[in-house]
């Protein structure tokens, strides 16, 4: 998704420097000759067919040729794809085994490579660059909105997720200085309210966030770092793990509940597990590969563009990401089994509070998110301007846009349990949209050379049901188990 941020932020700093005073937003109403080459088209898909001469309303098609290299490309998008989602997979691997997780992780890959062929496919056919502007070339608003809502909500899911990370690390870091524990200053609800209240809020309010763009960079290096750790310290740490108390403080969930005379059991590892968390590896999958909004402006930024072209920038990246991805769930599992939880970090400081180095991956995770979180802000805010049609700047309602934003945000940090839901859920519905419906149906209705018999088109649909038994299905499982789980907590209580 930073990618696609960094691509907006960029257009809209073109818009600032051209005209401070102004919005310019693409699909509000704007005035186009009806006697153009594309009367029927709006303002945005004219932009995109005329090139950088929309100004001297000149409508023939133009290629604008990109400048980003084949490797700058791969970097860029195996940092789209790369952000918190790794945190979880070693969850998801601990409640479905290696063999299935690994097979699940082969097939949410395989579908997300397969979305970006329909996506590149359409783009072409359909003649838009923009995730947004192809749903509505498809299916009129209904399709924008769908389109727009689904990025939204990802973001809101990548912002909520850079913020339990804070919640989860930064009190851990204040009492490794402080060595206080117990204090307000380490209670984790009360410092993501102060971090959004006194860093992210002054950073988010400025206009023009595109220095922020560094931040993409740096959150990867942080992400190798964590990896490179991860895998040390499999080595490090003894099996059965070194604390008892901790262990019993941490399986707190029925399902990991392991007493001392089977404790060795523990550093056993599975390779096909089923129990009620089973439901959650699909929808965290999912999360971790979803960096579809970034491809289309991507591919008009790659040099020398053709379809093959950006294909093979995405078969490269993904590859790269599933090892990663793979690497840190495996070592991760192996060095906690049933005892890790659904943030990996976190886990390491049940047993290792003040170890040194997960200090300073914690500080440099820390840091990342948290400057990357103006970042993922940045275009919900823009889109909610464009429905605003917003012709002119207004502070006051870019404050409220951005204080709103946030604090929904915190709310749903600070009342949400566990990152785990937020994974779920986010997995279950927006990253199912933008991987398996949104592109396929895209496909569907743009790409008119193919008939409804043609194996192209028989191939999408069958991915389109895919997409929407995947989503009903893992949202329906997941609300059946916050339900259970509430009911458990009841009847506990009484």
């Amino acid at each position: 998704m930073k990618q696609t941020e960094m691509s907006r932020l960029s257009r809209e700093d073109d818009n600032s420097s051209t005209n401070s005073n102004d919005y310019n937003y693409p699909d509000c109403p704007r005035k186009v000759p009806l006697n153009g080459q594309f009367p029927d088209l709006d303002a945005e898909s004219v932009n995109f067919l005329s090139g950088k001469n929309s100004g001297k309303k000149k409508y023939e098609t133009e290629y604008i040729q990109g400048n980003a290299s084949f490797g700058m490309s791969v970097f860029n998008l195996g940092n789209a794809i790369m952000g918190s989602g790794i945190l979880g997979l070693s969850y998801a691997m601990a409640n479905t085994g290696i063999a299935l997780f690994v097979i699940l992780l082969v097939a949410v890959a395989i579908f997300s490579l397969y979305s970006v062929h329909l996506l590149l496919k359409t783009a072409n056919e359909g003649g838009a660059l923009v995730y947004e502007q192809l749903g509505y070339k498809a299916f009129g608003m209904p399709g924008k909105l769908a389109a727009s809502c689904s990025i939204t909500m990802q973001n809101i899911g990548a912002m909520s997720s850079y913020l339990y990370i804070v919640k989860y690390e930064l009190p851990i870091v204040i009492q490794a200085f402080t060595g206080s524990n117990g204090e307000w200053y380490t209670n984790g609800d009360y410092l993501v309210v102060l971090v959004s209240l006194f860093i992210i809020l002054p950073l988010s309010l400025l206009r023009n966030l595109g220095y922020l763009g560094y931040t993409s960079g740096l959150s990867l290096l942080c992400m190798v770092f964590f990896l490179i750790v991860v895998i040390i310290k499999k080595f490090q740490i003894p099996c059965p793990l070194p604390d008892i108390n901790a262990v019993n403080e941490t399986l707190s969930k029925p399902n990991t509940t392991v007493s001392p005379s089977n404790y060795s059991d523990a550093c056993t590892p599975k390779y096909f597990v089923f129990n009620s968390q089973t439901v959650y590896a699909v929808p965290i999958l999912t999360f971790a590969f979803v960096c579809h909004p970034a491809i289309l402006p991507m591919y008009e930024e790659l040099k020398d563009r053709s379809q093959r072209r950006m294909q093979g920038v995405a078969n490269v990246s993904f590859l790269a990401m599933f090892v990663m991805y793979l690497l840190a769930a495996l070592f991760g599992y192996l060095t906690f089994n049933v005892h890790v939880e659904s943030e990996l970090l976190h886990t390491y400081s049940k047993f290792y509070k003040s170890d040194v180095i997960l200090l300073i991956v914690r500080l440099a995770v820390l840091t990342a998110v948290t400057l990357t979180v103006p970042v993922v802000l940045f275009p919900i805010r823009t889109s909610i301007n464009q429905f605003l049609c917003a012709s002119k700047f207004s502070w006051v309602r870019h404050t409220i846009i951005t204080v709103g934003l946030l604090a929904g945000t915190n709310v749903l940090v600070i009342f949400v349990p566990t990152i785990r839901d937020i994974f779920g859920f986010i997995g279950a519905s927006a990253a199912a949209m933008l991987i398996f419906i949104l592109p396929s149906a895209f496909y569907i209705k743009l790409v008119k050379k193919e008939s409804m018999k043609s194996m192209q088109k028989i191939g999408a649909t069958a991915f389109l049901l895919c997409g929407f038994v995947v989503m009903i299905g893992s949202m329906s499982l997941i609300i059946l188990d916050w339900v259970r789980n509430a009911s458990a907590e009841n009847h506990d209580g009484h």
